[in-house]
């Protein structure tokens, strides 16, 4: 897979949620902090005003996203000056049984009365395999709505609120798929606007970097070759010495520091999800001795291989 296809493969667990709720104003509602999970709010209809805890009301329009990649806590109202009463909440709430659904909040104020729709959400992330990349992430991911732009994520948008609306046959499949589909979307969309807002360092940058991409491409797509700085700048079509230093810069760890944090991720995700012998796993990131990795796994993560996957 390519490199933020992985990111999100390692770090998602559990099941993300999504409700499409219908708003008639005056409404205000805060949602939870929740760290280790990655939020979103979709403006369907009307406009409405998102309200952080510590920074000015941002107005909302019809297709906005707001994405709020590490689970900071926000209120949505309808105004500004609308106080916010109600209880926050929170995805992880046990209340909360149904992950996928609808809701109305508030009586019609007749033919003219103003209504906002929403569609929001929640994915739970596994901090303990948090990827840099997402690390990289502002608190606050505001997409506007710009006519003709990011058409897939316009049509991923119509889609799952067209199935949260009218469940039907097939719903509970379609719908998880369409939340992944979504977050990529989202990141995509910001990772491509980012040159154009000057990124030169970080990993915005490092995926806007054709050579830096093909260096880690290569490391994802085959963590057990016995790479080393020069068969990596190889990949990137550099020399050895300005590769380590670019690939350091925008990554902010040299080449082999990051492959081997990977590959340790990797070996996390397989012990959770597999039941494949440590000496597979072992293996398939790199290591042609058990010893060696146990050694090595114990030192990424406090713990060994085979008490993580107990304990998993």
């Amino acid at each position: 897979m390519d490199v933020l296809s992985d990111v999100i493969a390692v770090m998602r667990t559990g099941q993300p949620r999504s409700a499409r709720v219908v708003w008639h104003a005056p409404w205000a509602q805060r949602f939870a902090s929740v760290p280790g999970c990655a939020g979103f709010q979709v403006i369907l209809q009307g406009p409405c005003w998102l309200v952080p805890p510590d920074t000015d009301p941002v107005s909302l329009t019809v297709g906005d996203v707001v994405f709020l990649p590490h689970g900071r806590g926000h209120a949505l109202a309808d105004s500004p000056s609308t106080p916010v009463d109600a209880p926050a909440c929170d995805p992880n709430d046990p209340q909360f049984l149904q992950r996928y659904a609808t809701a109305t909040v508030g009586e019609p104020a007749g033919t003219y009365g103003p209504t906002t729709v929403t569609l929001c959400g929640a994915y739970e992330l596994d901090p303990a395999r948090a990827h840099p990349l997402l690390n990289d992430l502002p608190e606050l991911i505001h997409l506007p709505a710009h006519l003709g732009r990011h058409p897939e994520l316009r049509a991923t948008v119509d889609l799952l609120a067209a199935e949260l609306e009218r469940p039907r046959l097939g719903t509970d499949a379609i719908v998880p798929a369409l939340l992944d589909t979504l977050l990529l979307y989202i990141l995509r969309t910001w990772f491509d606007e980012q040159p154009a807002r000057g990124a030169t360092t970080g990993w915005a940058a490092a995926l806007n970097d054709p050579a830096i991409t093909a260096a880690l491409r290569a490391m994802h797509r085959d963590p057990a070759r016995p790479w080393t700085v020069a068969t990596l700048a190889a990949e990137a079509g550099l020399s050895r010495a300005p590769f380590a230093r670019r690939f350091t810069t925008l990554v902010g760890q040299p080449p082999l520091s990051y492959l081997t944090w990977w590959r340790m991720t990797t070996a996390a995700r397989l012990l959770q999800e597999s039941d494949a012998p440590l000496s597979a796993v072992a293996h398939r990131i790199g290591y042609t001795s058990e010893f060696a990795f146990a050694n090595a796994f114990k030192r990424q993560y406090g713990t060994a291989p085979g008490r993580y996957r107990r304990a998993a």
